[in-house]
């Protein structure tokens, strides 16, 4: 089986038995979703349900079902604005804020039974490797090279430390 294929079979794997797991250990009162909104509520609160849309990967109408829930379900409040009563803003509620603690609790705990699995050394190395295929991680300065440097060039290290995973 070639790179590409082991990695999808066994990143699919991992996603599917986390996210299987996530939604067992949340319940009832919570999902996977929304503790995603609850978690962007609290680093950018209060925010419009517009504001989630380049966060999630739905439809204004699913935010709004969402949101819909999770009012009825004590995790979020929304109110008008004052000065503009077209403007809806969104709110955690101090159930939303225990909740969102508990999950990202539930799901630190997940991550980490998987993570246990490895050397610390090799914890740091997959998450700067995952870093770098998404795109999440940018390149230091002193990794920072000329067009042509760059597509020659390693990070310091990584193709040592790359062969000690295996």
């Amino acid at each position: 089986m070639d790179n590409a294929a082991e990695f999808v079979k066994s990143w699919t794997k991992l996603t599917k038995d986390w996210n299987a797991r996530m939604e067992t250990e949340l319940a009832p009162q919570l999902t996977a979703g929304q503790l995603e909104v609850l978690e962007l509520l609290q680093a950018h609160e209060p925010m419009k349900p517009s504001d989630l849309l380049p966060h999630l990967e739905t439809t204004p109408a699913a935010i709004t079902t969402l949101l819909d829930r999770m009012e009825r379900a004590g995790l979020v409040e929304r109110n008008r604005d004052e000065g503009d009563r077209r403007i809806v803003w969104v709110t955690m509620t101090e159930l939303g804020r225990s909740e969102v603690e508990r999950g990202i609790a539930v799901r630190s705990a997940i991550v980490n039974e998987s993570l246990d699995r490895i050397s610390t050394h090799n914890r740091q190395l997959l998450v700067y490797l995952i870093g770098k295929v998404s795109g999440t991680r940018e390149a230091r300065t002193s990794e920072r090279k000329t067009n042509a440097d760059n597509e020659a060039a390693e990070p310091a290290g990584e193709s040592a430390a790359a062969e000690s995973v295996v």
